[in-house]
């Protein structure tokens, strides 16, 4: 997980002044006025996703969801680059987005392509929740990346108190999550808890994550919406990406 700090923080620096109270982001129309979000409601793609507990299995299941995924968003980004999945050696534990070491599974965006790290952590799993979970998260970065979202809030202001550091996070990654609802409808999933889903890795700061119950708002608002337009945590008000 990719996270944008203050400069202060950088360079552990402490902060003089008081903390700035965050407000919706003004000046940047890529992140509140993206064209994705007048795109139609995402089609309903077929997806029959059966998970096994081998790893060919397992690979076959990833495979096959980011394949769905790419049928289910490439008419709702405009110029749109299929993304393929590539698999980590067992023994490659390190992160591209983090530049942590992790034992267990995790997938993430390194450049333009999705890798996937198995450990038995999901190969294992009869639900397939966890690794659903983690490959639809991950391709918020896919739809991020490609509609200039993610390059837009890289480039807001780094010099800013590391409270509104913060909610320029929080407004990224709960976008992300809201995706993850969007994906979920497009695709038939069916979900009548979304309390496992919203729970975040262990090594992934939770102060950028936001509260669990702003987690639920958006990914619940996602899926009922079934559309990119209900994720625009750019204009909502501080306490929704609290």
């Amino acid at each position: 997980m990719i996270i944008r700090l203050s400069v202060g923080t950088a360079l552990g620096l402490a902060l003089l002044s008081a903390p700035a109270l965050a407000e919706p982001i003004k000046g940047a129309p890529e992140l509140t006025h993206n064209a994705l979000y007048k795109a139609a409601k995402l089609p309903k793609v077929t997806c029959k996703l059966t998970k096994g507990t081998s790893g060919a299995s397992t690979k076959k299941y990833v495979t096959k969801l980011v394949g769905c995924l790419n049928k289910a968003w490439k008419p709702a980004i405009k110029g749109f680059v299929p993304v393929k999945v590539v698999f980590k050696d067992a023994d490659d534990k390190d992160s591209c987005s983090t530049g942590m070491t992790v034992s267990e599974s995790f997938s993430e965006i390194c450049a333009t392509e999705i890798r996937v790290r198995l450990a038995n952590d999901w190969i294992k799993a009869k639900s397939d929740v966890a690794v659903f979970t983690s490959i639809t998260r991950t391709w918020g970065g896919v739809v991020t990346g490609q509609t200039g979202i993610g390059k837009a809030w890289w480039a807001l202001e780094n010099d800013a108190s590391e409270s509104v550091m913060d909610e320029h996070n929080r407004r990224y990654y709960l976008q992300i999550g809201c995706f993850v609802g969007v994906s979920a409808k497009a695709l038939g999933r069916q979900v009548k808890d979304w309390k496992p889903v919203v729970k975040v890795p262990e090594f992934w700061p939770n102060r950028f994550q936001g509260k669990s119950a702003n987690r639920l708002y958006w990914l619940d608002k996602g899926y009922k919406a079934g559309k990119p337009g209900a994720c625009n945590t750019w204009t909502a008000s501080s306490s929704k990406v609290a």
